[in-house]
């Protein structure tokens, strides 16, 4: 006997095919997920388990408005996976973004099982749902255990995740898989986490913090049958120590497939082979009872993105996201001064996330605010000395690289997982980086109010609550270190911004250099 498992992750609250930065299909979005599930399951010889791998709630316009509209619910979001017919939900970190109670709306909403082992209440049961799910199809006991990223606690508000812990994948799974192989024929493991190591030579990747354990799930626990990965965003199809395993790219850009076949035993079924695939959405068309089931939404979204909320004079168009990395561009400057002006600090800290925004034309739009600044991030304050603001512009100068007497963002931070959204451009203090230094020297300048910045000199910076608990590993800023917070969406501060400033310059005042000629 044949089964068939079909997964998605990361698909981030994308459900028609656009981006909304304009009206191009795209080949993403759950519509066109459900009908390459449903071509892949007519096509399957034998039973078929479908599996969401998190990351579904939060991420798109179309989510955000959900979650912010007072009239909508979660469940007007995740009606499209019961569509879909999912046997079981995996929670995401990004699951999270959006707060305690909009988390447990969506959970409550789910028509099939929640899965997360390793997220632990008081009474150290999982917190959300269920450890584990057992659905017998044609016969055979078919195990799916349910695990996210445990680094969770790096990226979140306190308040957020209060009375929860987050226990390390690969012990959950050590403890777990010797009960399911009595329990189950096949053993599946979905984990809302991807690889710390590289998949052939078993070499680091990226710093091993945690957040990322799927090689040491495919090389320390016995048992498992097939490994569903997501959270790097990465399109991966591949058997690793025997295991099949997939991670389906994001935005529902691809379906993740594994194939196992199954032989009948005395006592059940076994595994013999097994096959591992990822299709693109490309070649389908978008499911009309999808589209359908949430067009008078998007159709309230579209006019809500179309509000005019300010103007620009001058230029704030992002033409080359590298080159406003390395030259202070307007947009940057802009957000800089959104996030002083709401917190009241005179240090301010933001990135560009990736390099699809396009900065604000003349006529600014939530459109524009919203598929700019990606992120549901609110700000936090930290009274910092002036030894954690060097240590952190010198990791920022980390993600850059001189190669070929050009300054390039370090291909170490693009592959396996773009990183651009932890390179950081700061406001109110002068500096320099100087790529001609070794690496930790490259803070050639640092001044504030002229002055130069000294190791003892206590500061206080506005950063976004990712970074202020150290997420992207700064380590140099921790909770502790916080002193207060504006827990109002940045896309909201950025719209009430506009309010007041109705008309604001598209201006510079260079106040970082980054250079490749002491």
């Amino acid at each position: 006997m044949r089964l068939t498992i079909l997964e998605t992750s990361d698909i981030h609250g994308y459900i028609y095919p656009t981006n909304y930065a304009d009206k191009q299909e795209l080949p993403i979005g759950a519509a066109k997920v459900a009908s390459k599930i449903k071509e892949l399951t007519a096509a399957a010889e034998g039973p078929v388990i479908k599996i969401e791998n998190g990351d579904f709630i939060q991420g798109s316009p179309f989510s955000y408005f959900v979650a912010k509209e007072n009239k909508l619910t979660a469940a007007d979001l995740t009606q499209v996976t019961d569509l879909i017919g999912y046997d079981v939900h995996v929670l995401g970190n990004h699951e999270f973004n959006y707060g305690r109670a909009y988390l447990e709306e969506a959970v409550a909403s789910y028509q099939t099982p929640v899965l997360a082992a390793n997220i632990l209440n008081e009474n150290g049961e999982p917190a959300f749902g269920k450890a584990y799910e057992i659905i017998e199809k044609a016969g055979a006991k078919i195990a799916i255990l349910g695990l996210d990223t445990q680094y969770i606690p790096h990226w979140e508000q306190p308040a957020t995740i209060a009375g929860l812990t987050f226990v390390s994948a690969v012990a959950t799974a050590k403890k777990y898989l010797p009960q399911l192989r009595k329990l189950a024929d096949v053993v599946i493991v979905s984990y809302h986490g991807g690889f710390e190591r590289d998949l052939v030579t078993g070499e680091p990747t990226e710093l091993l913090t945690g957040e990322n354990e799927g090689y040491q799930l495919l090389t320390e626990v016995a048992g498992i049958d097939a490994l569903v990965t997501g959270h790097q965003h990465r399109e991966i199809a591949a058997i690793v120590n025997g295991v099949p395993i997939v991670q389906p790219g994001y935005r529902g850009n691809h379906v993740g497939e594994i194939q196992l076949e199954l032989k009948k035993t005395a006592t059940g079924y076994q595994v013999t082979t097994s096959k591992a695939e990822i299709h693109p959405v490309a070649d389908v068309k978008a499911d009309q009872e999808i589209l359908a089931a949430v067009a008078p939404i998007e159709k309230e979204l579209e006019a809500w993105l179309d509000q005019p909320v300010g103007k620009v004079v001058g230029d704030m168009t992002i033409v080359d996201a590298m080159q406003a990395r390395l030259v202070e561009h307007p947009y940057v400057e802009f957000i800089n001064q959104v996030q002083m002006a709401a917190s009241g600090a005179e240090i301010s800290g933001t990135a560009l996330f990736n390099n699809e925004g396009k900065g604000f034309q003349e006529t600014i739009t939530m459109r524009d605010i919203i598929t700019n600044y990606i992120y549901p991030n609110t700000l936090a304050v930290l009274k910092i000395s002036g030894t954690d603001l060097k240590a952190a512009l010198e990791q920022t100068a980390n993600y850059l690289i001189l190669e070929d007497g050009e300054i390039q963002f370090n291909p170490a931070f693009i592959d396996p997982k773009p990183q651009y959204y932890n390179y950081d451009m700061y406001e109110g203090i002068e500096y320099i980086i100087d790529m001609t230094q070794p690496v930790g020297q490259r803070i050639t300048k640092l001044t504030f109010k002229g002055q130069p910045v000294k190791p003892t000199d206590e500061l206080e910076i506005v950063t976004n609550q990712y970074r202020a608990v150290g997420g992207g590993n700064f380590q140099m800023f921790t909770p502790e270190k916080i002193v207060r917070e504006v827990q109002i969406d940045m896309t909201e501060l950025i719209a009430n911004y506009l309010e007041k400033h109705p008309v604001i310059n598209a201006s510079v005042n260079h106040n970082f250099k980054v250079v490749k000629k002491a």
